[in-house]
């Protein structure tokens, strides 16, 4: 046997509408975190994993193309671009074209 609230449910008020709106907005933003960490680990599984990583970078530019930035280096005051990439990858975050070509290095 089922049992159902007959509570009538409070229709949505404003505060609910801006509520679903964050947390539409924050899957979205966790999509595309998501999405630049797998553009990032292509590219550097394609060159390899340099001396003194630091970070790679990688910054969303517009449809699917994106600017990787491989940072080496001691610490963050010390860090330098060892390698630099104009990228276009699909959906799903694999590398299609790097400007200049990924060459593994490392």
């Amino acid at each position: 046997m089922r049992t159902e609230s007959t509570r009538p449910r409070a229709p949505k008020g404003p505060d609910q509408a801006t509520r679903d709106a964050e947390g539409i907005r924050d899957v979205e933003a966790g999509k595309r975190e998501a999405l630049n960490a797998i553009v990032g680990e292509q590219v550097l599984h394609a060159l390899g994993e340099p001396a003194g990583l630091l970070m790679v970078q990688v910054r969303p530019l517009w449809e699917r193309r994106y600017r990787v930035n491989v940072f080496t280096g001691g610490d963050a005051a010390s860090a330098l671009v060892a390698h630099s990439y104009f990228v276009v990858a699909d959906g799903e975050g694999n590398v299609l074209e790097a400007t200049p070509t990924i060459r593994r290095q490392y």
